[in-house]
């Protein structure tokens, strides 16, 4: 027996819709989520079903029975006589049109055939690697006869010049390190004094910098100093400052914050769109009980949308600060547990002018420069994003899409997430985003091993 099509393809066969009535009604558009289609017929009527292969309505349209035409939907003879006469769909042929993962091939070996690849490989690795160190001894030869090895704390490093085996490096009396003609300072010794940078305070390619000792002392003082002003005086983590402050300014705009658990189902990211073949579901991490720790706020919002949209006044505007963990690649603008802010607002007002003056004033309260661009994103399609430089500070949305009808939400929204860290990185012009964050190693900026 063939597979039965999904109610999605039965729509797009027959081009009508049946309803519970048998009435039958003509199909102007409709939209699929991951579990539910939402149809809109010609008369107006909007329903949303689970997209199902088994439901009532999947079997209502491989059926050719209806009671009466929708007299508002105006059908045409040729449009009726389709849905009865189901030309274009024979039983007897599968329409699914199911996703096959396909799985990697699988290595076969003969037996013998592993010892002999190894064995071929390395006597090819071996050659190639003694022809690469003949060419280098050559060259090495060739540059030591004609340059003459330096050995005061002033000589270039040994990619500059080569050094015969027979005439060894006399290091310094202050470090084993050797710095090239043109750096001031060596690789660890930049590396020391850009941790006790908290911005562009110092450009550490200035030829006017003192020696490394003299600025790292000066450095040091300075952090010292700036650490024993904050515990006498604000006493204040800027993270954390950062979440009172927005969530001051969202409650006088007439949010009302919510507080949801860290620990969320599985289902929720798959409820989002994520699932096992999507990049961002390589990033959750998952524990061993169905569950994961959030990488968005998103999906509880969309819950306490659903819930509060039946109690509350129109239009409804709810927002959460928390922490969200990803397991993100390591760079100066990604952290693997960050702290998220998410607002939306549901019903009346949901535009998009509505939605970018919003950011706007969230940002200018913030203090932070921004710009508006127009983008896409996995989860929700079109989006708002918000960009400082380079770096993206939030993509923001305006609702409804398709996804809404999984998650009970029926009517317009609009809504934007901001990471702290990545504020805080914009407003003090932060190189890496971890000065910002939750942290032992630097504490408002400042690097703490002093």
């Amino acid at each position: 027996m063939a597979d039965r099509p999904m109610l999605e393809r039965l729509v797009k066969l027959n081009d009508v819709w049946l309803s519970r009535k048998d009435v039958l009604h003509g199909v102007q558009r409709y939209e699929v989520s991951t579990k539910k289609i939402r149809i809109h017929t010609d008369c107006g009527e909007v329903i949303t079903v689970n997209n199902s292969r088994r439901s009532a309505s999947a079997r209502a349209l491989r059926n050719s029975k209806y009671r009466k035409v929708c007299k508002h939907c105006k059908l045409s003879d040729e449009r009726i006589n389709r849905f009865v006469a189901k030309d274009f769909y024979d039983p007897g042929i599968t329409y699914v049109e199911a996703t096959v993962k396909k799985s990697a091939p699988k290595k076969v070996m003969k037996k013998g055939a592993g010892s002999t690849a190894v064995t071929s490989a390395g006597s090819s690795t071996a050659q190639q690697t003694a022809a690469a160190n003949s060419t280098v001894q050559q060259a090495a030869t060739t540059e030591n006869n004609a340059v003459q090895p330096q050995t005061s704390a002033s000589a270039p490093a040994a990619a500059s010049v080569s050094v015969p085996a027979t005439t060894p490096i006399q290091p310094t009396a202050k470090e084993n390190v050797t710095v090239s003609a043109n750096e001031k300072y060596s690789p660890s010794q930049r590396k020391r004094l850009e941790a006790l940078l908290v911005s562009d305070e110092i450009d550490l390619d200035s030829p006017d910098l003192p020696p490394f000792e003299e600025l790292e002392a000066e450095l040091v003082s300075k952090r010292k100093a700036e650490l024993v002003d904050i515990y006498e005086n604000s006493r204040e983590h800027m993270l954390a400052k950062l979440e009172r402050d927005i969530s001051a300014f969202l409650i006088s705009k007439g949010f009302i914050e919510i507080k949801s658990s860290i620990l969320i189902p599985e289902e929720y990211i798959i409820k989002m769109g994520i699932d096992k073949d999507v990049e961002l579901s390589k990033q959750v991490f998952r524990t061993d009980d169905g569950k994961c720790l959030r990488p968005m706020l998103a999906p509880v919002l969309y819950n306490y949308l659903h819930r509060f949209g039946k109690v509350m006044p129109d239009p409804l505007k709810i927002f959460e600060i928390g922490p969200c963990y990803r397991k993100e690649s390591d760079g100066s603008s990604h952290l693997e547990e960050f702290t998220m802010v998410n607002f939306c607002q549901m019903g009346e007002g949901c535009t998009r002018e509505n939605l970018v003056q919003l950011i706007d004033e969230f940002l200018t309260y913030l203090g932070i420069s921004y710009e508006i661009e127009g983008d896409e994103c996995m989860v929700y399609g079109a989006t708002v994003d918000v960009m400082h430089g380079d770096l993206e500070l939030s993509s923001a949305v305006v609702g409804p899409v398709p996804m809404d009808m999984d998650w009970g939400v029926d009517k317009p929204w609009i809504g934007a997430g901001f990471g702290l860290e990545r504020l805080l990185k914009a407003k003090y012009n932060f190189k890496n985003i971890k000065r910002g964050s939750r942290s032992e190693f630097y504490y408002n900026g400042i690097y703490t091993n002093l």
